[in-house]
């Protein structure tokens, strides 16, 4: 990716910096500042190979269900239609050969996905809660949340445009009360 295609995806405000008041202080808006080679090595990770294999492992309802793996995972969770399979997908765009389905009708995820990224971690797309939630949602999320002890850290996905919702603080209210590492 050439340099200045790469900011502007790293630094996706940077474009507005001049529609600010003078003397502003941006740099406290970079919360990292990844260098080519970081770029690379993520890229590297999205990327499956002959030995570095990414690919969709199952589909659980329950937490009987549910893989027994022994990696790490990460889970991304948030509203019904807010995109967290559409950033999975993207994120796997560099392995087309996974297979990440998305839909513009909300509530489509209605199990939770498991993902495998090599030998690093899971990835594991949860449904939505709201707007046609499945109706054992609750359940499933609290026990995936509760008893997956290799989950390290929880996504919260936000809707930018509406901005946290009463059932986004619901969400975070039970990450806190559970003890598990989340960004929002």
């Amino acid at each position: 990716l050439e340099r200045s295609r790469r900011t502007g995806i790293v630094f996706p405000l940077q474009k507005l910096e001049r529609y600010l008041a003078p003397g502003v202080v941006t740099a406290r808006f970079r919360l990292f500042q990844p260098g080519l080679a970081a770029l690379q090595r993520a890229e590297a990770l999205f990327r499956s190979s002959r030995n570095h294999a990414i690919d969709y492992v199952s589909s659980a309802v329950r937490m009987d269900h549910a893989p027994p793996l022994a990696l790490p995972e990460v889970c991304f969770i948030g509203r019904s239609n807010v995109g967290k399979s559409s950033l999975i997908r993207a994120l796997f765009s560099l392995s087309p050969e996974v297979e990440v389905r998305v839909s513009k009708t909300p509530g489509h995820t209605k199990k939770m996905n498991f993902f495998k990224v090599g030998k690093y971690f899971t990835l594991v797309d949860m449904p939505g809660y709201g707007y046609r939630a499945p109706q054992d949602f609750v359940e499933m999320v609290e026990a995936y949340l509760q008893e997956r002890h290799n989950l390290k850290r929880t996504f919260l996905l936000v809707d930018g445009v509406v901005g946290l919702q009463k059932t986004d603080h619901i969400a975070v209210e039970m990450l806190e009360e559970f003890g598990i590492p989340y960004v929002v």
